[in-house]
């Protein structure tokens, strides 16, 4: 799902979770539970973890340092802080490496096609080559 620039993640998570479709590897309706969903801290709200615990889905959130501060003053009636898996965590450094292959590309990191669907192709053939350069070796020449 593509936002405007100026709405945070967080806004639209619930739709981005209804977009969801991952092919079996068999027959079959795609799947549109993911098992886990991993966020940083800027997904760290309670209505996200409320709408993932109704789905049945597993969090790996950390707590932003104002909500756990405002727990631990709470005390008992604070409740008890979310779990949170720190291995499985560290796997979130997949996406941000992906965001940072993507940002290479001048169009993609500013956003330089205003209409939704020209940016979205655009980000679609950015990945596209990233692909390529990946599958052929072509990343490599580029190291000294």
């Amino acid at each position: 799902m593509l936002t405007p620039g100026n709405v945070n993640d967080a806004t639209a998570f619930g739709q981005v979770l209804d977009g969801i479709r991952t092919p079996r590897l068999g027959t079959g309706r795609p799947r549109t539970t993911p098992d886990r969903v991993l966020g940083d801290k800027a997904y760290s709200s309670r209505s996200i973890r409320h709408l993932l615990r109704r789905r049945g889905i597993a969090a790996t959130i950390p707590e932003r340092r104002d909500q756990a501060a405002n727990r631990r003053r709470r005390g008992a009636l604070g409740g008890r802080p979310p779990a949170f898996d720190k291995v499985t965590y560290r796997d979130r450094n997949v996406v941000e490496r992906c965001f940072a292959r993507l940002k290479q590309f001048p169009a993609i990191a500013t956003r330089f096609d205003k209409l939704d669907d020209r940016y979205r192709a655009g980000v679609v053939l950015a990945s596209l080559i990233l692909w390529l350069r990946e599958s052929t070796g072509d990343h490599l020449a580029d190291r000294p």
